[in-house]
C-alpha cells in the first residue's frame, strides 16, 4: 500500500467510494440550507445553527472532493488553498456540533430561552473566529500543504515534511475532535436524562391518552438525542484511528479498509445531518413531500394540457368555461 516512502496510495475504488460520500453530503447540507430558507415559520433558533453547520458542511464536502479528485502530489496553490478551506471547514464543523449541544442544554435542562439565544454571539465568535485565526496562521507558517495521505484520502493537510508537525495537526482539527468525542455522549446523557425525569413525572399527573403521538414524539426526540452523538463518533473515528496509528508509526495507517472508512466518514456528515434532520423530521418530512407531489402534478397537468385538443364540449359557452376555469384555481389556491 505504501510507495514513495511514507506515501499512502489512494486507489480508484476509494476515489470513487469517497466522492459519492462528498456528493451526498453536499446534497444533504444543501437541502438542510434550502429547506430553512423556504420555510420561515421553521426557523427556530436551532435550525439556525443547524443552518450554520450545515454550511461548514458543504464546504467540508467541497473541498475534501476537490481534493481527492485531484489527488495532489506537491505543495501546490490548489493543494494549499484546499487544505486551508478544509482544515477551517472541518474545525468550525466540530465547533457548531457542540454549540447545538450546548444550546440545547441550556434550552432543556436549564430552561431558559434568554441564556441559550444570549450564547449564539459567543457560538459565531468561537465557532467562526478559533478555526480562521488557526488556518492563518498555518497559512502563515506554511504548514499546510502536502502531506502524502498519511492521516488523509487524497485531500492536503499538515505538510508531511512540516515541523512540530503532531501540534499542528493537533491545533488544527484533532484537539477539537478529541474534546467533541468527549463532550457531546456527556451533554446529551444529560439531557436525556432531564427528558425522561419530566417524563415521568408528568405521566404521574396526567391520564394516559388514547392519542399516542405524544408519545411518538418523546420517542422520536430520544431516538435522535441517541443517535447524534454515536453518528458524530462512528463516522469520525475512523480518522482518528489512523491518527493514533501515526502517532506510533503503524503501517497499519494504509489499510485499504481502514482509509475508505476514514474518506467515508470525514465526507458523510452533512448527509447524515439531512437524514436526522430533514428526512427524520415529520414537519420537514411532511412539507418536503407536499412540495415534491404539487410539483409532479403540475408537470403532469402541463404536458396533458399541451397534448389535448383545445375545443369545448358541445353546448358550452366559452365565458362559462373560463369562469369554470377561475373557480378551479381559486379552488386550488385555497387548498
Amino acid at each position: 500500500m505504501a510507495s514513495g516512502g511514507n506515501e499512502t496510495v489512494v486507489y480508484f475504488s476509494e476515489q470513487v467510494l469517497v466522492l459519492c460520500s462528498c456528493a451526498l453530503s453536499l446534497a444533504g447540507s444543501s437541502l438542510i440550507i434550502l429547506t430553512y430558507m423556504a420555510w420561515s415559520d421553521l426557523r427556530t433558533t436551532p435550525r439556525r445553527l443547524l443552518l450554520f453547520l450545515s454550511v461548514t458542511d458543504l464546504l467540508s464536502a467541497v473541498s475534501y472532493g476537490y481534493g481527492v479528485w485531484s489527488v495532489f502530489r506537491s505543495d501546490s496553490p490548489g493543494c494549499i488553498a484546499q487544505g486551508a478551506v478544509s482544515t477551517f471547514a472541518n474545525s468550525s464543523s466540530f465547533f457548531w456540533t457542540v454549540a447545538i449541544a450546548i444550546y440545547l442544554y441550556v434550552f432543556i435542562v436549564r430552561s431558559s430561552q434568554r441564556v441559550a439565544d444570549s450564547l449564539v454571539l459567543f457560538f459565531h465568535l468561537v465557532s467562526w473566529g478559533v478555526p480562521l485565526v488557526i488556518t492563518i496562521a498555518a497559512l502563515a507558517l506554511s504548514k499546510i500543504g502536502y502531506d502524502a495521505s498519511e492521516v488523509s484520502v487524497g485531500w492536503c493537510w499538515v505538510r508531511i515534511d512540516a515541523s512540530n508537525r503532531v501540534l499542528w495537526m493537533l491545533l488544527t482539527g484533532k484537539i477539537w475532535e478529541f474534546m467533541a468525542y468527549l463532550m457531546l455522549p456527556v451533554i446529551y446523557i444529560l439531557i436525556k436524562r432531564h427528558i425522561y425525569t419530566v417524563h415521568a413525572a408528568l405521566s404521574e399527573y396526567r391520564p394516559i391518552l388514547p392519542n399516542r403521538s405524544q408519545s411518538h414524539h418523546f420517542s422520536m426526540a430520544d431516538v435522535k438525542l441517541t443517535l447524534i452523538p454515536i453518528i458524530f463518533i462512528v463516522l469520525r473515528i475512523w480518522s482518528t484511528v489512523r491518527f493514533i496509528l501515526l502517532l506510533v508509526d503503524s503501517p497499519v495507517r494504509q489499510n485499504p479498509v481502514l482509509v475508505t472508512l476514514h474518506g467515508i466518514g470525514n465526507t458523510a456528515q452533512g448527509a447524515a445531518n439531512c437524514i436526522m434532520f430533514v428526512f427524520c423530521t415529520r414537519p420537514i418530512r411532511t412539507r418536503l413531500c407536499a412540495t415534491l407531489c404539487c410539483c409532479s402534478k403540475g408537470r403532469a397537468g402541463a404536458s396533458n394540457s399541451q397534448g389535448a385538443p383545445n375545443r369545448l364540449p358541445s353546448g358550452q359557452d366559452p365565458s362559462t368555461k373560463r369562469g369554470e376555469e377561475d373557480g378551479t384555481s381559486q379552488s386550488q389556491i385555497v387548498r
